[in-house]
């Protein structure tokens, strides 16, 4: 076990009696229910948005939104960072799309406007956009871009909740956005995520893609748009869209509504922690000129600024010795571009990874927790700047 762990339990006692307190209700249902209802609407008021949809996870969130965009524009070609996780990706191939790659900026660890509009072709269809380890992933030309081009953007919050672009959430920006609230983000429901747009036909689509492809949650205009066009089926098993049970449950609902409520808390110590770690590392041996604005800081990311390998390896051995717990290679294990997993499908790199390829050689990050002290985090960094 290690003393600084990557993830940090954030269930409190107050949690666990707040589902004890659920458990004794009369006639408690587990399956998707009110629960679920009340807090997709407590999440949209809390981002700003009209629609959420709760799923069982962000990366099930991640293979609706693929989902719709196929569902809206048809087969073609996505531009994505090297940098975020798997199921940024996986969806896109698993659905006969093209990701294509193009390098992210130091600064913010995202795929970049100049890149995203040399790599725009009568083949794109839109854009994954990760916002990874709390940074704001926006620029207003990249917005601007996609509407000019009629691009579908999707925003992946999922490390990023309560991170902002010119003071707004993100989450706001794309036709959807997701979130992903596993265990040891900046709240949990356990396991858990949401999709979150504010178009109607989004969402409608969002709640088919979560429930088989079925119609019974949608709204009383689409399911007579079905009922009409297909009078031989029984409206109650109408699959719509290929879909698959991505539902959560009450119990996970519950436990998000309870946790929402430190969610602006963990926003604002996870980016005081971020802070102090950036103002007490060694500025020659380490990157650390990241854009701050807006930032809710998932991790505390540790890049070297130059090639090093010994470098590298006596920051590892260091974090070792002082008990902290790192990932290699940052976001999602750095450059999947570099993942076997792609090695039977069609994608697409478009000029050179390098930044990418920095942060996958020479990158990681420990935790960032609502508990850490600044004296632990200058303790830290005055450890790493002597290794």
């Amino acid at each position: 076990m290690y003393e600084w762990p990557l993830i940090n339990d954030n269930i409190t006692q107050r949690d666990k009696e707040v589902l004890i307190e659920w458990l004794q209700e009369p006639d408690v249902r587990f399956t998707q229910s009110k629960y679920v209802r009340k807090f997709e609407q407590a999440w949209s008021e809390w981002l700003g948005v009209k629609y959420t949809v709760f799923v069982n996870s962000g990366a099930s969130a991640n293979y609706i939104m693929a989902s719709i965009m196929k569902e809206l524009k048809g087969g073609g070609e996505v531009i994505v960072p090297p940098i975020g996780w798997v199921s940024d990706i996986a969806p896109l191939v698993n659905l006969g799309l093209t990701p294509v790659f193009v390098d992210v900026d130091l600064e913010n660890m995202a795929i970049t406007y100049e890149n995203i509009k040399a790599a725009v072709n009568d083949k794109t269809i839109g854009i994954t956009l990760v916002h990874a380890l709390g940074f704001d992933a926006l620029t207003d030309d990249l917005i601007d871009l996609a509407k000019e081009k009629d691009l579908v953007l999707i925003e992946d919050c999922c490390e990023s909740h309560g991170a902002t672009h010119n003071g707004v959430k993100i989450g706001n920006f794309g036709l959807m956005s997701n979130f992903s609230f596993y265990f040891g983000h900046h709240i949990t429901t356990v396991e858990g995520g949401v999709v979150c747009t504010n178009d109607e036909r989004v969402y409608q689509l969002a709640k088919m893609f979560r429930s088989h492809g079925m119609i019974r949650e949608v709204s009383e205009e689409y399911k007579n748009e079905y009922a009409s066009n297909y009078p031989d089926l029984n409206p109650l098993f109408t699959f719509a869209v290929p879909g698959y049970n991505l539902r959560n449950t009450e119990f996970n609902a519950v436990l998000g509504l309870e946790q929402i409520n430190k969610l602006d808390f963990a926003v604002e110590k996870r980016a005081e922690n971020l802070k102090v770690w950036l103002d007490n590392l060694d500025q020659e041996r380490y990157f650390t000129g990241y854009n701050l604005e807006g930032n809710s800081s998932f991790a505390l990311p540790l890049v070297l600024a130059d090639k090093d390998k010994d470098l590298f390896q006596r920051v590892c051995n260091t974090l070792e010795k002082q008990s902290v717990e790192y990932r290699i290679g940052t976001a999602g294990g750095g450059n999947q571009a570099r993942q076997p997993y792609l090695e039977k499908y069609e994608y697409r790199i478009l000029g050179s990874l390098d930044v990418a390829n920095h942060i996958h050689d020479y990158g990681l990050y420990i935790g960032n927790h609502t508990e850490l002290t600044e004296e632990q985090i200058k303790s830290l960094c005055e450890a790493l700047n002597d290794c």
